[in-house]
């Protein structure tokens, strides 16, 4: 399997040398290697600075509680006020969850945290 990426010149190259020549299988193959250390070498660029800002994000965010400031997602209050009043004629929890295009999770949170403020 052969990947070619747009922004990698070599990944041409590579594709462009289709002789049977003993100098192009060379350069084939040389063009190749290099094609897959370049790539591998992006993905690894890549993954570092998705883990970094991971990290990053994770530290403003424990620096966030710490101060008070960080409170979360928010409640989606009408959409809860809708799961309620289905729970209320009796719908069941799957139904509900079905109807409103929710997750059963979100409608057993909405149930849990409107008992625990009743």
């Amino acid at each position: 399997m052969r990947v070619v990426a747009l922004d990698l010149p070599t990944s041409h190259q590579f594709m462009a040398s289709n002789s049977n020549t003993a100098a192009d299988a060379f350069t084939s193959r040389m063009l190749g290697a290099i094609n897959d250390m370049l790539l591998d070498m992006l993905a690894a660029v890549a993954r570092k600075d998705y883990e970094d800002r991971r990290r990053r994000q994770n530290e403003g965010i424990v620096k966030a509680k710490a101060l008070g400031a960080y409170k979360g997602r928010g409640i989606d209050k009408d959409k809860h006020a809708s799961i309620l009043a289905l729970l209320n004629k009796g719908t069941g929890i799957r139904e509900t969850a079905k109807l409103l295009r929710v997750s059963t999770s979100t409608v057993l949170r909405a149930r849990d945290k409107a008992s625990a403020t009743a």
